[in-house]
């Protein structure tokens, strides 16, 4: 089934539910996802400066810490001035690629958000800018896209219509949420999706259909991690989901995906000392340290006991780079765009 998998990035159903329920393949089938990584984009591993720009939210996700309706968040927002800073140290470091994420927040005009991007743009020609702001009208990726942003990430999160119901509250919809991921893709971003593992509700069939979807979209980019609880949610009391599938789900996306820049998540990090490393090694390409201001860092919590909340970037940055040459890997100053087939 590796074999099969490898050579034609596709398996029945029934395949791939084996290989998700059994432990047998488990270590042949990261080896294989290593070995093909390695074949594509070497030892390389891509950085992206993650700069959280805000934890207000307008949405209010059952599963998420800065969801709307929890009143424990201390709030913040940055301001243009401190975004541009957050991106002037990174190049500094050898970030050649700046992430700005954040939760829906009004705030944040598409005219702000094109002048913010129009700005980074300038000021940092060789770099990548990729947006992780939510769901927008069309004309405004648009906006975005000719301001100066390259790409843009959307994770749809889960691919079934039940399923996504069961985390998200009647005004929001997985029909719109692929729709603007299509969008994106027409615009000509390179798009990143994907999906949390061992959410609350799923099925292992769920997984399979999240699988279809991205078979479907053709990302260039695809983000998963471990569904992890937060305290002030809904899910309190759901548990955390399982770093083992979710690595070896990141074995059999690069084996399905060989070209796609998949990254070893701050989730991944979170969930096992060395989740980061592991996701390395089961055929990740990419990592993306903090280039928030500290004093911010804790109040971005998607999810309980959150890593990298106290460093600088200096700090994050040249640990993360000792902790990927440990796992036999290095880390390179580049724009690290997919690599076309």
């Amino acid at each position: 089934m590796i074999k099969k998998l490898k050579s034609t990035q596709n398996l029945s159903d029934a395949e791939l539910l084996e290989l998700l329920e059994s432990e047998v393949y488990d270590e042949e089938l990261r080896k294989a996802a290593d070995e093909l990584r390695r074949s594509i984009y070497g030892t390389e591993v891509y950085i992206r400066g993650l700069v959280e720009l805000s934890n207000y939210c307008k949405n209010n996700c059952y599963y998420c810490g800065i969801r709307r309706g929890n009143t424990n968040v201390n709030r913040y927002r940055l301001s243009k001035a401190e975004i541009l800073e957050c991106c002037k140290s990174g190049h500094e470091l050898g970030f050649r690629t700046f992430v700005l994420q954040g939760g829906e927040d009004s705030y944040y005009s598409s005219e702000l958000l094109c002048e913010i991007i129009s700005e980074i743009r300038a000021g940092y020609p060789d770099c990548a800018i990729t947006l992780s702001l939510g769901e927008w009208p069309k004309q405004d990726y648009q906006s975005f896209f000719e301001a100066g942003a390259n790409r843009y990430l959307l994770r749809h999160e889960t691919a079934n219509t039940e399923h996504y119901g069961k985390l998200h509250p009647a005004n929001m919809s997985l029909e719109n949420r692929k729709q603007c991921l299509f969008n994106l893709k027409e615009i000509g971003y390179q798009v990143g999706s994907g999906f949390m593992v061992g959410s609350p509700y799923q099925s292992t069939a769920n997984l399979i259909e999240d699988l279809r979807f991205l078979q479907e979209l053709k990302p260039a980019m695809i983000g998963i991690g471990p569904y992890l609880t937060h305290k002030d949610t809904p899910f309190n009391e759901f548990k955390s989901g399982s770093l083992k599938i979710t690595l070896k789900l990141i074995s059999i996306l690069r084996l399905m995906f060989p070209y796609a820049l998949i990254p070893a998540t701050t989730a991944l990090g979170t969930a096992a000392p060395n989740g980061r490393e592991q996701g390395l090694l089961a055929g990740a390409n990419v990592v993306m340290p903090n280039l928030s201001p500290v004093k911010v860092r804790k109040d971005y919590t998607l999810y309980d006991n959150k890593i990298c909340t106290g460093e600088e970037a200096a700090e994050c940055r040249y640990c993360l780079e000792r902790r990927v040459a440990s796992a036999g890997y290095k880390i390179v100053v580049a724009r690290g765009d997919v690599i076309k087939q």
